[in-house]
């Protein structure tokens, strides 16, 4: 018999998920405008009163489907390329797969669109044999 997993607080979430895109986000060298679009491009406001209480942040649904992807993408990095300098670089380094176009990982994930961290993550787990 399936029990039923208990309801998530998507708030409860919150601290923890900006903390993580932040590390992320420190490791990789972006800009806050990089950020913000990351994010789903909250208010800047918004965007600096997280950044300076994470605890107190309310983070919708679309934003923390967003961490989720841009934590799985740096999971899917730390496990492909153990090195982590190697790792973080990759997000800007051009790429010729064609899912890129020549450009970077980055630039793809910059488009705004949650579909492309979500295209972005699917690309490295089928690289490291997870699913596809």
């Amino acid at each position: 018999m399936n029990t039923p997993l208990p309801a998530v607080d998507p708030h409860a979430l919150s601290a923890a998920g900006l903390k993580a895109f932040l590390n992320i986000s420190s490791a990789w060298r972006l800009r806050t405008d990089d950020e913000i679009k990351l994010l789903g491009y909250p208010s800047r406001a918004t965007y600096f009163n997280w950044k300076r209480n994470p605890e107190k942040a309310r983070l919708g649904r679309d934003t923390l489907e967003r961490i989720s992807y841009i934590l799985g993408i740096y999971k899917a990095l730390q496990i492909l390329l153990p090195d982590p300098v190697a790792a973080d670089a990759w997000v800007k380094k051009t790429n010729t797969a064609s899912l890129f176009g020549g450009q970077s990982a980055l630039d793809r994930m910059l488009s705004g669109n949650v579909g492309d961290l979500f295209v972005v993550r699917q690309y490295l787990d089928a690289a490291r044999g997870g699913w596809a």
